[in-house]
């Protein structure tokens, strides 16, 4: 027999660090996918209605939410001066045709460095979370993805939001790494450690429940469409319908905070981009009031189908992605075991 002793696997058959792979390949998919439709989205946008200096905007691609700072009417990032588009199909042949295709994934380096480590994060402590609350919570284990995906999210958005604050200083103002660990560090030292998680709050109101009801009925829904085709491991069309169903659900329900974290988050880039980042925006739930009173209840709901055309496809590529991951390494470490097995029987 072999003196070494096989890797540890979780309790599903795969290891933490190939959970980690297989989210970080979705992650990265999911961007590939899903960039082109918000750089798009953002040229159109603009030829409606320019962004004047100092004004912020929100790109987002499915997986995370960038901040973008105009100046003299441009973004530095990857906005850039429109031309005239007649259309979404338009808009994609007229910037493939004029400034190349590699333009339409011209948000992308951002995305990754923000969406994959948090990806990573995010699935990885789900699925260690939801195993060991099964295990747990006997006869309330069907409840399990729902608490799992809320403390995953927490964890994750806990994590990355200091990232995304700096990464919206160095956006907005001509900072060199040095200026703006100084920078950082004047803010710790006058506001606190707790400067850097400003901004966290919307981000948790909108992206926790959204967590919770998106894992609850995906896992609900898998479960359903495996019994309904009479199969007992998930198929690649099963999870991608299943994560559609559940991004969809859950994208809708959490629609109008949404909006509210996307006001927060103008304001808070704005006054960052001023350098009166020291000066309190409104809160979350005076945005809210300030919405139902000036637009009434369907001002909660604005950009319902942008988000549900961008979240479901996003949620669905993601979740197949990871799944068929997993299920990839499932199998590799199957075979590594029987094949160990028999070198040391023989």
């Amino acid at each position: 027999m072999s003196g070494q002793s096989p890797p540890s696997v979780a309790s599903d058959g795969i290891t933490p660090l190939q959970q980690m792979v297989a989210s970080c390949s979705g992650a990265i998919l999911t961007s590939l996918f899903v960039t082109p439709l918000d750089v798009v989205k953002i040229r159109l946008q603009a030829q409606k209605s320019p962004f004047p200096k100092g004004k912020c905007f929100v790109y987002c691609n499915g997986l995370m939410d960038h901040i973008c700072v105009c100046e003299n009417g441009n973004s530095k990032a990857w906005y850039k001066a429109p031309g005239h588009f007649n259309g979404t199909l338009d808009a994609f042949v007229k910037i493939i045709r004029n400034e190349g295709i590699k333009s339409l994934w011209s948000g992308l380096p951002p995305t990754l460095v923000m969406a994959v480590p948090a990806t990573v994060i995010y699935f990885t402590c789900y699925d260690q979370l939801c195993a060991a609350l099964k295990l747990r919570m006997g006869n309330h284990a069907q409840e399990a993805p729902l608490l799992a995906g809320a403390i995953a999210r927490v964890g994750s958005a806990t994590v990355i939001s200091p990232l995304e604050l700096i990464r919206t200083k160095l956006q907005s103002q001509k900072q060199s790494y040095r200026e703006l660990t100084a920078c950082i560090r004047s803010a710790v030292e006058t506001e606190g450690w707790l400067s850097l998680w400003r901004g966290l709050a919307p981000t948790l109101y909108r992206d926790v429940p959204f967590s919770a009801m998106y894992w609850y009925n995906y896992e609900k829904s898998k479960s359903w469409l495996c019994e309904h085709y009479n199969t007992r491991e998930a198929t690649f069309t099963i999870t991608f319908l299943s994560g559609a169903l559940s991004g969809s659900i859950a994208s809708i329900i959490t629609l109008p905070f949404d909006v509210v974290k996307t006001r927060r988050q103008v304001e808070l880039g704005e006054l960052q981009a001023k350098n009166l980042s020291h000066q309190v925006s409104s809160s979350t739930f005076s945005v809210m009031s300030r919405i139902l009173a000036q637009d009434g209840v369907t001002g909660l709901f604005a950009g319902f189908l942008p988000r549900l055309i961008k979240v479901a496809p996003a949620c669905a590529i993601m979740i197949s992605t990871y799944e068929y991951g997993k299920t990839f390494f499932r199998k590799h470490n199957r075979e590594r075991m029987l094949g160990s097995l028999q070198t040391s029987n023989t």
